[in-house]
């Protein structure tokens, strides 16, 4: 099971939350961010409907397969 981590960071001049590289839009107050990344974190648990997926892989070959949409990440907020 995958894990998205929220971090809150100083950013631009107020604050923002991150994942991995990306920051979030920019907050006045820490808990301004912090209650944004608690609501993105909470949707990211949510379950979604099902739904057929078509991609390629590395090799060029294309694979369809249907996401259930309950294979959600585990998520937290730090900072």
């Amino acid at each position: 099971m995958a894990n998205v981590h929220y971090r809150i960071v100083e950013h631009d001049g107020g604050w923002a939350y991150k994942a991995g590289d990306v920051f979030s839009e920019r907050y006045a107050t820490h808990d301004e961010a912090r209650e944004a990344a608690e609501r993105a974190a909470a949707e990211q648990r949510l379950p979604g409907a099902p739904e057929d997926i078509e991609y390629q892989d590395e090799a060029g070959d294309w694979h369809e397969e249907v996401s259930l949409g309950q294979d959600r990440p585990e998520t937290d907020v730090t900072g």
